[in-house]
This record gives C-alpha cells, sequence and structure tokens, in this order.
C-alpha cells in the first residue's frame, strides 16, 4: 500500500478501529441530535439562502452539488487537501506544491468551509479542484467521498468530524493530520468527550508542530507510535524577505514621503475602534491602514470610526477614483487575500485578534518579510509562533490591551529597534523551515499509495 516505512511503523487506518453496537448507539443519537439542530436552525438558513446568494451557494456545496466526480480519463487517484479557511489554506500551500512535484500521479483537491477560504482557495490554486468540506451527515459525507474517492485526505492542523472520520475508515482512505495543533483553550475540551466519541483513533497519522501539541494528541489518542514533531509548515509557506511593492497599492495606500506606515492585520470588532484611538493620540502623524479579517464588517466598522471623528477610506472606493488618497485618513482594505502584499507597505505591523481573547493570528507573516511585529497579550491560538519572536527578540507582546498606544509610540520613535526586530524575526523563521520535507515524507511512507501500484 505504502513506500517501504521504517521498522515498527503502524499501518495506515483502512476499517473502522472502534466498531460494535455501543459506537453505532453514540453515531445515532449524533445524528439525531444534528438533525435536531437543522429543524430548529432551518427557518433561519431558509431565510438567509434566499437573501444571500453567496450563503446559498455555501449551503448547496456543503450538501455535497456540483462535486467533480473522479474520471478513468484522468487515470490520477485524489488527495484532499483540507483547510477550514483562510490560514489553513494558505498553510498547505507548500505541502501542495511538493505532493505534486514528488507525486505527479496523484491529482491535489483542496477542500476548504468558509467562503474566505474558498475564495483564497481558488485564487492560490487556480488550476486546481476547489470544493467545501461537507456537513456531517452520513448521507452526504458518503456522497462526497463516493464522487471525490479520495486515496487519502491531509487535514491541515485539525479537524474531527465524527461521520467523516468514520465513513473514511470504512471506505478504507487513511487520515492524517499536517501541522497539527491543538490549542491550550480547546484541550480541555476534547479530553472531556474523548470516551464518548473517540475519534482521533480514526486518524493513521499525527504530524504536529511542537513536543507540546504532541504531547496532547498522545494524551487524546493513546497511540504515541502514529504522532510525529515535523515541525511549522506554515513557516515554508512564507516568503522570506518583503514582498515586491505593488505601484497600485503604493499609490492608494502609501503614506507621503517620510511618513511611517502602519499596518494592523487580521482585526476583530472592537479592535479596530480600539486601535484607532489609541493612533489618534499616540501616533496621528502616521500613515494607519486597517486590514480586518471579515471584509463584510467594513460599513460597521466606518460607521463606527466616524462617530468618533475619524473618517475612514476604504481601498475599494479609492480603485473605483470615487475619492482620493488621503494619508491623514484610516484606511480600510476591505478585500479578500491582500494581507501579505499590503504588509510590503509597513514600517511597522501590529496582528489583531490578540487585543481581545481571540487567540490571536500568524505573527510570522509579517515577520518573515523582514518587519517588526507587535501583538497583544490574547495569542492562545499561536503560542509557539510567539515565543519564537519573543525570543528572538523580534516581537513584542503587551501586557494589557490599554498599553497599545505607548508600544506604538516608542517603536515608530525608535529606528534602531525596528530594524533590529526586523532582522531577528527573518531570522527566526528560517530557523523553522523544513516542515514540509518531513511532513510530505511521513505521508508517503505512512498514507500514501505507492506510485505505480
Amino acid at each position: 500500500m505504502t513506500d517501504s516505512a521504517p521498522a515498527g511503523t503502524p499501518p495506515p487506518i483502512l476499517r473502522d478501529p472502534v466498531p460494535g453496537i455501543g459506537r453505532f448507539a453514540l453515531h445515532v443519537v449524533y445524528d439525531l441530535a444534528l438533525w435536531l439542530g437543522v429543524i430548529v436552525a432551518s427557518p433561519w438558513w431558509i431565510v438567509r439562502s434566499c437573501a444571500d446568494p453567496i450563503f446559498r451557494r455555501m449551503v448547496t456545496e456543503r450538501l455535497g452539488f456540483g462535486l467533480p466526480a473522479a474520471t478513468v480519463e484522468t487515470r490520477r487517484r485524489r488527495v484532499i487537501v483540507h483547510g477550514v479557511s483562510v490560514g489553513e489554506v494558505k498553510a498547505a500551500s507548500s505541502i501542495v506544491a511538493s505532493l505534486r512535484e514528488e507525486r505527479p500521479d496523484l491529482e491535489v483537491v483542496i477542500s476548504t468551509t468558509t467562503a474566505t477560504g474558498s475564495e483564497v482557495a481558488r485564487r492560490t490554486y487556480p488550476d486546481l479542484q476547489v470544493v467545501r468540506f461537507p456537513f456531517d451527515f452520513a448521507f452526504v459525507v458518503r456522497r462526497f467521498l463516493r464522487r471525490i474517492a479520495p486515496v487519502a485526505v491531509v487535514l491541515i492542523e485539525l479537524e474531527v468530524w465524527p461521520n467523516f472520520l468514520r465513513a473514511a475508515n470504512r471506505s478504507g482512505v487513511p487520515i492524517a493530520v499536517a501541522n497539527g495543533r491543538i490549542t491550550e483553550r480547546s484541550f480541555p475540551r476534547y479530553l472531556r468527550f474523548r470516551k464518548l466519541m473517540p475519534q482521533f483513533q480514526r486518524i493513521s497519522l499525527f504530524c504536529v508542530q511542537d513536543e507540546v501539541y504532541a504531547r496532547r494528541f498522545e494524551e487524546l489518542s493513546n497511540d504515541l507510535d502514529r504522532i510525529l514533531v515535523t515541525g511549522n509548515v506554515k513557516a515554508d509557506s512564507l516568503h522570506l524577505g518583503r514582498l515586491d511593492l505593488q505601484p497600485e497599492l503604493v499609490r492608494h495606500l502609501g503614506g507621503k514621503p517620510g511618513q511611517l506606515v502602519l499596518v494592523v492585520g487580521s482585526t476583530h470588532d472592537p479592535e479596530e475602534r480600539l486601535v484607532a484611538e489609541a493612533w489618534r493620540e499616540h501616533a496621528p502623524e502616521s500613515r494607519l491602514i486597517l486590514v480586518p479579517r471579515h471584509p463584510g464588517r467594513v460599513p460597521a466598522i466606518c460607521r463606527e470610526l466616524a462617530e468618533l471623528g475619524l473618517p475612514a477610506q476604504r481601498l475599494t472606493f479609492l480603485r473605483e477614483g470615487l475619492e482620493a488618497a488621503d494619508p491623514s485618513l484610516p484606511v480600510i482594505v476591505d478585500t479578500i487575500g491582500e494581507l501579505e502584499n499590503v504588509y510590503s507597505l509597513a514600517d511597522l505591523v501590529f496582528v489583531g485578534g490578540s487585543l481581545i481573547p481571540l487567540g490571536g493570528h500568524n505573527m510570522l507573516e509579517p515577520a518573515a518579510q523582514g518587519l517588526p511585529v507587535f501583538y497583544g497579550p490574547h495569542t492562545e491560538n499561536f503560542p509557539h509562533e510567539a515565543g519564537l519572536l519573543e525570543r528572538a527578540g523580534a516581537g513584542i507582546k503587551l501586557a494589557e490591551a490599554q498599553d497599545f498606544g505607548r508600544a506604538l509610540a516608542e517603536l515608530l520613535s525608535d529606528e534602531d529597534a525596528r530594524s533590529r526586530m526586523a532582522r531577528a524575526g527573518l531570522d527566526a523563521v528560517r530557523t523553522q523551515q523544513g516542515a514540509t520535507a518531513r511532513t510530505v515524507s511521513a505521508l508517503r511512507q505512512r498514507c500514501l499509495p505507492v506510485m505505480g501500484s
């Protein structure tokens, strides 16, 4: 089935590892709970589907309509690489590239869940099939696997839906987790329910980011032999060094000559208001670029900032010529998938989702471009990345949200400190590279079919 693996390597899981009437009953209860949820929420789903074509498309795609069937003509077996949303889809890029290079006999199919993830996936992988991960109803999952007909599934970071994993086992499809992690916040929840729905025993391989995550996966799966510490593949997916400036973005978002640029990425409510108020008080002479995590919130953000006396411009309006760029005003990037290019304009970057208890976002992205980075106290989703930058002197973690304005003023006024942080961040990211090669090697040995078999 697979390339020769080291002696003692457990074989891929190709059948249900936890059969029995008790597990069958648990799945029946789980299915009934899913259907009950659908019945209760159906009026809202119907109304929103009628009013919102994007939402309607998401529902139909996740129910399995429009799936590309496997054909004999392609003569290539399929591997699903699944990322829930934007971060996971982008993190998968180095794995996808390596699989396509090393295994041209396999067709990679990208799966994602969210609308933004789907949009970024289609832009990142224009020549690959992009599908939506199915709702976890047993009949929908079976149809999804029957239509795609994968020989393996690679889950980026983690995704444990009971019916999907069970159906994959019963279909003889090995499941692997790549770039695996379980946050400190979610780990107790998995522990609490592991005896009811033991899904981790259904996974053939865990390629995890570090030893901390490895210990958590071991406690949940009780199978150390299936766990490998391979590192963080996000470091391999990142462009090292500053991206080439895009003249169109410079024209609309760049500052005046000599004006320092602050990019605040992946913000959530109410971070835009907190940042804008602190910027006005401590560094109004700098150029402020806000990049919300969810562009659909932009109209509400504009109204909120206008009420504070801080009228904001929007990138789409600037592109359409509806207004002229004014570097003295905050500007909001109201598009998807441009954050990395926007980072290239920055002299200083703040990574959002961290001033409020959401766990933060990936601070390695700006650090890889050689940019000084700071972020709020809530980095639970990225403790390894934050710790790496802080130990290297490349990132600053605020003790509390109220420290934002002071830290902003200090960093903008200290060019030497920014330069030291920038160099240290680039060096720190370099030390993390190589995880993709280790991950793909493990996939090849433990989950993928032998080439030509």
